[in-house]
């Protein structure tokens, strides 16, 4: 049996951890939601969706969407109901394979977007003829793909009803659990922030060497199409602020998503390792808090677009706005 002091103080860690993890919850589910849908009408407005980056945020966006839906609410309701995703099998193995292939679908398009801004700082003009809105296409289809062959063994080896695990729905056997850490630690969190640091600076070094992309967006091998001196300053600026939405973005994700990677690895590596219950529950808190970032990181690109993405961004914005007031009046 338990000293009392350690019995009471577990239970009042866990009730101050139950409470933070709901409402902490509501707070994210109500930001990111919000975010993410806003994020949706502005980024296909004609003017952003047609350049190849922007699209690429829009697509993200969605997937963040799906991401915070097929995780959020079962969170939230945790607190007060037993859930029918914990108790049921499909439906346990489904949403976890919703939820970890929208978020990974999601980094990488943001990567796709990094290796989209580095193309266009190119000097070489055959580099920069690879950013089309044809080819952005393309490679989400690619990473869909992708990202569903790594994750379907979640149909197997995720199991619902299990105890003395960090999570009700969770990986059944030792060796499953290990391949889904390892599958989320390196290809949905690690390897897409490597290449988004990577290509970040690389977009960096190419626009200190090169002082003007006038024509980057504008000109193709079979267009001959004089452009005038304002359009291309429009479309250049546009070029700008999305760099700077991203070089923003790829900064927060990478703090609110290299904690649970970090904790990842730590609970693998002492997996065989004696733990009072004490810690036990002190390692289930700092699991369920540092989940609840990468939740954050879904949520916030709407709020770094309209602070850092300038006129253009923020115009497209106050358009939309206008357009549902008009609605709700008329």
């Amino acid at each position: 049996m338990l000293p009392s002091n350690t019995t009471i103080l577990i239970s009042i860690w866990n009730n101050a951890s139950s409470k933070i993890n709901i409402y902490f919850s509501i707070c994210l589910f109500i930001f990111g939601v919000t975010g993410n849908a806003l994020n949706t009408l502005v980024l296909s407005q004609r003017s952003l969706r047609s350049n190849s980056c922007a699209w690429l945020f829009l697509v993200s966006s969605i997937f963040n969407l799906i991401s915070i839906l097929s995780g959020l609410p079962t969170r939230i309701l945790s607190g007060w109901f037993a859930l029918l995703t914990d108790r049921i099998g499909w439906l346990c193995k489904l949403r976890v394979f919703t939820l970890l292939t929208s978020r990974s679908i999601a980094l990488w398009l943001i990567v796709l977007a990094t290796l989209d801004r580095w193309l266009l700082s190119c000097k070489n003009i055959d580099y920069r003829r690879i950013s089309k809105l044809k080819n952005a296409r393309r490679g989400m289809i690619c990473i869909l793909i992708i990202s569903s062959l790594f994750y379907s063994p979640i149909f197997y080896c995720y199991q619902a009803n299990l105890i003395n695990e960090p999570l009700r729905c969770y990986s059944k056997t030792i060796k499953c659990r290990i391949y889904a850490d390892q599958v989320y630690t390196f290809f949905t969190t690690l390897i897409p922030l490597i290449l988004m640091i990577l290509f970040g600076f690389l977009t960096l070094s190419n626009l200190r060497k090169i002082h003007y992309r006038a024509q980057i967006l504008l000109l193709s091998r079979s267009s001959q199409t004089i452009i005038s001196n304002n359009h291309r300053q429009r479309l250049k600026s546009v070029d700008r602020h999305l760099l700077i939405m991203l070089l923003i973005q790829i900064s927060f994700l990478i703090l609110f998503t290299l904690p649970q990677v970090i904790e990842m690895i730590y609970l693998t590596i002492t997996r065989n390792q004696y733990k009072s219950p004490l810690r036990e529950q002190l390692e289930t808190s700092t699991f369920t808090f540092v989940l609840l970032l990468t939740y954050l990181a879904s949520g916030m690109p709407f709020y770094i677009y309209i602070l850092s993405g300038g006129q253009i961004f923020r115009q497209a914005f106050l358009k939309i706005m206008r357009h549902m007031i008009q609605q709700m009046i008329h």
